[in-house]
């Protein structure tokens, strides 16, 4: 079976300048979820906002199967021509998982084709994740529900398309809710937006947390099939 390489993308800033965040991932939560992926056997490189062409280059997306993205305070800064080079290899196939904040990113938005704005409240109360599609891959190993002690607050309505998936859907204890484990089918690849995580809570040490991200590299992996045939096409007879 082909080993999966993933490129695990961070902005990293948060983590230098905010003490509760360099307290909790004192090397970027990209290394926590790097060395995660790691020990599960992935081929995993690193890249951050401050690398030349923030770390994407032609021949690193090339050599990628799935990306993971997280962003939150440098939307603005990532430029636009690497986000269509990411677009480019989502649609030929590579994988997208988007995390948490990356719902506002440049690259989630051109996909999506919507301003993907949200209700949110950092309060941090607790959040109850409940698996409504419990066959789907991205759930194995989970029951019908987990939950995260301290989070941020997303709440209804999200400016996205209609998922062609939804395998979790978040309640708060103030009472909203949010779809926050969406699959969406661009092109020849996947993309799968996973809300749960924040720059001042733990909570990629979660252990169902990283289950789903572990459980989403396998599904947005590129799947071998021929590309589909475009433009004028003769009569088959």
């Amino acid at each position: 079976m082909k080993e999966i390489k993933i490129t695990v993308w961070n902005e990293y800033i948060s983590e230098k300048d905010i003490p509760e965040s360099k307290n909790i991932y004192p090397k970027g939560m990209h290394r926590v979820i790097a060395d995660l992926l790691i020990k599960e056997g992935f081929i995993v490189r690193t890249a951050t906002l401050e690398e030349p062409e923030h770390g994407l280059t032609e021949k690193v997306l090339a050599d990628t199967d799935v990306l993971i993205w997280w962003g939150h305070r440098a939307h603005d800064k990532v430029n636009d021509f690497i986000v269509e080079r990411v677009y480019k290899r989502v649609l030929e196939g590579m994988g997208l998982i988007v995390l948490h904040s990356g719902h506002m990113s440049k690259i989630f938005r051109r996909l999506m084709g919507t301003s993907c704005r949200l209700k949110w409240r950092e309060d941090g109360k607790m959040e109850r994740i409940w698996i409504v599609a419990p066959w789907h891959p991205i759930a194995e190993g989970l029951g019908d529900y987990f939950e995260i002690e301290h989070t941020e607050m997303y709440g209804e309505p999200f400016d996205i398309p209609p998922p062609d998936e939804l395998v979790f859907i978040s309640w708060f204890e103030g009472g909203e809710v949010f779809r926050s484990g969406c699959c969406f089918y661009r092109g020849m690849g996947k993309i799968f937006y996973f809300r749960p995580g924040h720059e001042t809570y733990p909570i990629y040490y979660d252990k169902n947390v990283q289950r789903v991200i572990i459980n989403a590299v396998k599904w947005v992996k590129p799947v071998k099939r021929p590309k589909p045939i475009l433009g004028h096409f003769k009569q088959i007879k």
